[in-house]
């Protein structure tokens, strides 16, 4: 280190801290800061037509007291996914509405930055803009299932939230992983047991949501193909991923195979980047595998341009 770089204090000399973000970063921190801002900014918890975080009030809104008190599938601040889940953001949902928004917006952020890395981010922004705005949980559904080929126990943030998606666990069946099949689904079993342990009238409760929730379709806001016709399709997009190595059909198929394929739902192929730029984490070699994605995704330095 030259001198004139160096300071000195009570004999000892030290480097200033300095934060260097290159130029290629910017327009994607500038996004994503403007989006968190707008986001936030325009959330109300009364889902006026204007207003931001309308996914996010299906959340927010019920207890673990009584977390079905609304669930009619489609309805406004219906809550439909399991126990689980409201037990996982309780901590979150317990705070005022907008501290909660900021935090919420900044959690589906980092899972968006993850997924798209630094060079795409300001792209993956605009992408998922819907999702963003809306507050639902298809960026973290992304997330789990590249995290999931090498901790498979993320899959239960899937089944146990939108569960559907679920199908992309055809994976390791068709490949014969069958260890990885019994982690993802002794996982769900174990946090099922754990919840239910603390809530069981409430686990009663969401067996009888998801049977009202049978055949029924979208609203608005939906690409309007049935579930019952896109399920096929899902299967044989990850039968075919399985068998000829191409792990980016997993969450492709799980996003066909979502409950009802929301516009925002779409944002669930980013996770095509992570699985292409460096075949997902593997079983084996994790912390390699993982470097070797965040590098060519540009997180980490010497990644191309």
């Amino acid at each position: 280190m030259s001198e004139s770089r160096a300071l000195a204090v009570g004999g000892e000399r030290y480097a200033p801290f300095q934060l260097r973000i290159p130029r290629s970063h910017l327009p994607g921190l500038i996004f994503a800061v403007a989006a968190w801002l707008l986001i936030v900014a325009f959330a109300e918890p009364f889902g006026r037509l204007w207003g931001t975080g309308q996914d996010a009030r299906c959340y927010w809104l019920p207890t673990l007291a009584a977390p079905y008190i609304n669930a009619a599938w489609t309805s406004p601040t219906a809550y439909v996914y399991s126990p689980a889940f409201l037990q996982l953001v309780s901590p979150l949902t317990a705070l005022p509405w907008q501290v909660f928004m900021a935090i919420w917006t900044a959690i589906l952020l980092g899972a968006l930055a993850f997924l798209t890395g630094p060079r795409l981010l300001a792209w993956g922004v605009v992408f998922a803009a819907m999702e963003l705005a809306g507050g639902n949980i298809s960026l973290l559904l992304a997330v789990a299932i590249v995290l999931g080929f090498r901790w498979p126990a993320t899959w239960a943030f899937v089944i146990l939230t939108k569960v559907t998606p679920g199908v992309g666990l055809l994976w390791f069946a068709v490949r014969g992983e069958w260890r990885s099949l019994g982690i993802a689904l002794g996982a769900t079993l174990a946090v099922v047991a754990g919840s239910a342990f603390l809530l069981p009238h409430a686990w009663a409760e969401w067996f009888g949501v998801l049977e009202g929730a049978v055949g029924r379709g979208g609203t608005w806001a939906a690409i309007p193909v049935p579930f019952i016709a896109r399920l096929p399709i899902a299967v044989a997009v990850v039968v075919w991923g399985a068998r000829t190595n191409r792990r980016w059909a997993v969450p492709v198929a799980s996003m066909i195979a979502l409950p009802a394929l929301w516009y925002g739902g779409l944002s669930m192929l980013l996770a095509i980047l992570p699985l292409r730029a460096g075949g997902g984490i593997d079983q084996s070699g994790a912390v390699s595998a993982f470097g070797r994605t965040a590098r060519r995704l540009g997180w980490l330095s010497g990644s191309g341009a």
